[in-house]
């Protein structure tokens, strides 16, 4: 019973740290990218936030996994390691923006070249695998779910009709939306998403 009990509570703490997370990173991500509107392009402050926002982001995913694994599958697990690659690899483009003094994502996009396509197609590839896991597994709301996919395929859109890169941040205000709703139910409502 004790056993029980002891593993019962580190799920419940894991749940409630991956949700608290889950909230709180993607707000600082819209605060950053709202910043990044406000001022024409990046700011030190602003690049400061958005790394402070990105630091859990690759782990988020694999976060959900890990307190409802045995729903989700092999599909969720490797969809979130790839998303989680993909923002591992960004989280370190913020570094390199502010140690090179890059002032928008158009002039940072074009010193990194195809090593920054490559990670958004993981990131891409990564969201919608596990979006379909989750979605299928019925244990998060399906409007999360949703949301973290669609944010991903409008920044794809985007990017495919080649407007100008401030307007990715509308895809990434959804699926911070997306997540962050995530987070909302593992940290209040746990108890009803596992019913």
């Amino acid at each position: 019973m004790t056993m029980r009990s002891s593993k019962s509570n580190a799920n419940t703490l894991l749940a409630a740290t991956v949700g608290a997370c889950a909230i709180l990173a993607p707000a600082l991500h819209s605060a950053s990218d709202i910043l990044e509107w406000y001022h024409h392009g990046y700011t030190v402050t602003q690049l400061w936030l958005k790394y402070i926002a990105f630091i859990p982001m690759p782990w988020l995913l694999l976060g959900v996994c890990l307190v409802h694994t045995p729903r989700l599958g092999a599909l969720g697990v490797v969809g979130a390691l790839l998303y989680g690659m993909g923002f591992a690899y960004f989280e370190h483009t913020v570094l390199y923006a502010l140690a090179e003094d890059i002032s928008t994502y158009q002039q940072l996009k074009s010193r990194l070249g195809a090593l920054n396509m490559v990670y958004g197609i993981f990131m891409i590839y990564g969201a919608l695998m596990f979006a379909w896991a989750v979605f299928h597994a019925r244990w998060l709301p399906r409007f999360s779910v949703l949301l973290l996919a669609l944010g991903i395929v409008i920044n794809f859109l985007l990017w495919l009709v080649n407007i100008p890169d401030s307007f990715q941040t509308i895809g990434s205000a959804v699926r911070n939306l997306g997540i962050a709703s995530m987070g909302w139910t593992l940290l209040f409502e746990r108890g009803r998403a596992a019913a």
